[in-house]
């Protein structure tokens, strides 16, 4: 049997048990949550272990029984930072994925520093695996192959990481004038397109497209985007069962 990294074993309570035993009151719990105070007060840049540690107020060696780097630290920061993915309930697939897609986008949008790291840390821990677990379950029964299935949660994690990008990028675009978000960056695309250079992008500001059209309004910017997706997903299965 293969064995497992020894944060990966913690974070699912499987790690063989030590003859030393571990620092009293210290748990991997305890050590992340102190971790994701931090990134959440700071940013990404202020995780270090000699901080958790001074957070925890033990020494630094004392977290390497627990998590072996700090790469092994940021695995169980991501896990322990997701909240649980949404019920299954009587939903359909589409609405399920609506859904799942949706809160994907907004917990990455509430913790910006999870940007960083989430989408280059695959599902390891139990809570992101549940996420995993929840879009793959909804579409059985679909006709869709297992590969499909696979594919289709990692298209629709890609567009959750794309919008709570553009959602903490736009949220700190200020134009000269003080316009914040959305608007100043609509502001400063008017200052810098022309028509000779870029016609499509200068019909679309002069049409409002960015921002002040209706069809910004009440995110459905974002769920135009998902739109797309979902209908692309409902074609495909229409096509598994005619064939």
């Amino acid at each position: 049997m293969h064995n497992l990294p020894t944060v990966v074993a913690r974070m699912w309570g499987r790690e063989p048990v030590s003859r030393r035993g571990p620092r009293r009151g210290l748990t991997l719990q305890r050590i992340t949550d102190a971790a994701i105070a931090i990134a959440d007060a700071e940013g990404l840049a202020g995780v270090r272990m000699s901080s958790v540690a001074a957070g925890l107020g033990v020494s630094t060696m004392a977290l390497y029984g627990y998590v072996a780097s700090k790469d092994d630290l940021l695995t169980a920061m991501v896990d322990a930072a997701a909240p649980e993915p949404p019920e299954l309930g009587d939903l359909s697939w589409r609405g399920y994925l609506s859904a799942w897609t949706r809160a994907n986008r907004d917990f990455l949008a509430s913790r910006p520093w999870l940007l960083q790291v989430a989408p280059l840390t695959p599902p390891v821990g139990p809570r992101t695996l549940r996420w995993l677990d929840r879009s793959l379950t909804v579409l059985t029964g679909t006709g869709l192959a297992a590969a499909e299935a696979v594919n289709i949660t990692a298209t629709l994690s890609t567009y959750a990481v794309s919008a709570a990008t553009l959602v903490t990028a736009m949220s700190g675009t200020v134009d000269e004038a003080g316009g914040e978000g959305l608007a100043g960056y609509t502001a400063m695309l008017t200052q810098l397109v022309d028509a000779d250079g870029y016609p499509g992008l200068a019909a679309a500001l002069e049409s409002g497209a960015f921002g002040v059209a209706p069809e910004w309004v009440e995110d459905a910017d974002f769920t135009f985007g998902l739109t797309l997706l979902l209908d692309g997903i409902e074609a495909l299965v229409a096509r598994r069962k005619e064939g």
